[in-house]
């Protein structure tokens, strides 16, 4: 019985403590009076720095293609394959810097002429400020231009009606193992 009771405390605390996890109430009548209070609401302008960590070599890739065309071989580019990620965020460059999200999504060779990618990512933030909110990303990524400019379309919890821009640059390139480190500015405009 005391064991049932202590089940029972614990997980009461544990459901308790979830919506506090959230930086932002996502029950459907909480986000119907966020929006009531829309017009009432001040942009703000938030300015994130981040490494996404892609790693498509070794015993736990966090990148892996999942579709190819019939070119994608014979293809300079790699014309045609998509490849499904969930790639760590870190607050540095390096893989034991603290991890701030993760980049969840598809990203394809979508360029017969260059290495341009399209990038459909999401990028999952678990830190204090940002707990459970996301940014989602949509573009075109040209991984050997110096900088690449992305356009934030959308996010969640407190990145709501987000709009902005994602630029990346190249941190690190393992020619060998395909891996790379890539440094993400993001300026974020929301409510």
């Amino acid at each position: 019985m005391m064991k049932l009771c202590l089940a029972l405390i614990l997980s009461s605390m544990i459901l308790l403590a979830i919506p506090l996890a959230h930086s932002i109430d996502q029950d459907p009548l909480a986000v119907e009076e966020w929006f009531k209070n829309l017009p009432n609401m001040t942009q703000k302008t938030t300015h994130l720095r981040f490494y996404l960590h892609d790693i498509v070599s070794g015993k736990s890739p966090t990148a892996m293609r999942v579709a190819q065309s019939s070119i994608t071989s014979t293809s300079p580019t790699f014309f045609g394959f998509i490849a499904m990620a969930d790639d760590k965020l870190t607050s540095g460059p390096e893989p034991n810097s603290t991890v701030v999200g993760q980049a969840q999504g598809i990203y394809g060779s979508a360029c017969l002429n260059e290495t341009g990618l399209l990038m459909t990512m999401n990028l999952v933030f678990n830190g204090a400020d940002y707990n459970g909110s996301t940014i989602s990303l949509l573009g075109r990524n040209a991984v050997f231009h110096p900088y690449r400019e992305m356009p934030i379309v959308g996010g969640s919890g407190v990145f709501r009606m987000a709009r902005g821009i994602a630029t990346a640059k190249t941190y690190d390139f393992n020619l060998t193992s395909g891996d790379a480190i890539v440094e993400y500015n993001v300026m974020v405009v929301h409510y």
